[in-house]
């Protein structure tokens, strides 16, 4: 509220202009917006929801065996060193993915190359790829 002083000595109080009262749009100025129709899309990804996963890279490690060293046998170690592990030759190796066993397989050459050739896989892999983790 303003306050202005009359030659006449009184004070005349004035209401504010409110300009926002003045800008109101009618409803006939209001235009509803349209949304476009979702119900097609969601089945059609639902659909396709594994395919999104087949292109994910998968970090696969094969083990052969596994021991404990001091650090001072590690510094030790040099060309033609033999580290011994747990596991006996020809005995199935652990084929992991993301740290998780899911099988079992034997190490294979092929062309001068390892491969391994998958013999078993995990059936309870959450299981055996905690207990292969301790």
């Amino acid at each position: 509220m303003a306050k202005s002083d009359d030659p006449k000595g009184k004070i005349t109080i004035e209401e504010p202009q409110n300009e926002a009262l003045e800008t109101t749009q009618t409803t006939s100025d209001i235009k509803k917006v349209g949304f476009p129709s979702f119900k097609g899309t969601i089945k059609e990804k639902a659909e396709n929801s594994l395919d999104i996963l087949f292109d994910i890279p998968m970090k696969v490690v094969v083990e052969l065996g596994r021991t404990v060293l001091k650090i001072k046998d590690i510094l030790e170690l040099g060309p033609g060193s033999i580290i011994e592990l747990d596991k006996l030759s020809g005995e199935p190796v652990d084929i992991l993915v993301n740290g998780s066993l899911v099988a079992k397989g034997e190490v294979v050459v092929i062309d001068e190359n390892f491969a391994i050739r998958v013999s078993d896989v995990a059936m309870d892999r959450q299981d055996e790829g905690t207990e292969n983790a301790n």
